[in-house]
């Protein structure tokens, strides 16, 4: 199986910190917080690894390179300063992650979820969701019955991370758009399952809550 992380967002919430560094390479606990990706998925068994870029791109390039220093195989898909949102950097990658299954992962947040939980799953889209963090109590998307729906009694937050079929993009072209969307229509059709994890995660959207992470970290390592 084969992941691709999504690392071309600009990161307009964490200037001046992302002026002349790329979010995923912003550092917590002294580790760039990509490096974390890279090796949970290792742990997993997921060696091939596709990263986009864009604003700043060639710095992740110079840092992380092929990915063997982690025991990884790193290919990159550059989108050129401005990038293809969500949905268009993935469907620009598809011939770089093949026709069965991959996981997508939102470089920005930080977890410990064990990617092993997601190396069977051949549903069109599966999605990890979380409770809701203060900064979003409204949620994104209900969970009934291991189905994902778009309204809800109780509402959860989208985790930044998913499984999906290439079939899913079919209809799409290597254009700039959401992937929301297009998930939206996909749960209408009754086609993608889900999942609560209550473990740690945090979208490190914000310079405080990358702070936040930091000094969690240090609590739990003294």
């Amino acid at each position: 199986m084969k992941a691709m992380i999504l690392a071309a967002g600009r990161g307009e919430r964490m200037r001046s910190l992302t002026d002349h560094c790329p979010k995923p390479l912003l550092k917590i606990s002294g580790k760039p917080l990509i490096e974390y990706h890279l090796e949970s998925l290792k742990c997993a068994g997921i060696e091939e690894i596709i990263i986009n870029h864009a604003y700043l791109g060639e710095k992740i390039e110079n840092a992380l390179g092929k990915g063997h220093q982690f025991g990884v195989n790193i290919s990159y898909s550059a989108e050129g300063d401005n990038g293809l949102e969500t949905g268009g950097g993935i469907t620009k990658a598809l011939p770089l992650l093949g026709e069965s299954p991959f996981i997508v992962i939102n470089a920005d947040i930080w977890t410990n979820y064990d990617f092993n939980q997601l190396t069977s799953i051949s549903s069109l889209a599966h999605l990890v969701l979380v409770e809701n963090p203060a900064h979003h109590p409204q949620g994104d998307f209900g969970l009934t019955n291991k189905l994902v729906t778009n309204q809800a009694a109780e509402q959860f937050t989208f985790s930044g991370i998913g499984v999906y079929h290439p079939e899913l993009f079919k209809n799409c072209q290597p254009v700039k758009f959401k992937l929301a969307p297009l998930l939206r229509k996909t749960i209408e059709q009754q086609k993608v399952t889900g999942e609560l994890f209550q473990g740690d995660w945090s979208d490190i959207g914000t310079p405080e809550r990358l702070l936040d992470i930091e000094q969690q970290l240090e609590k739990e390592n003294k």
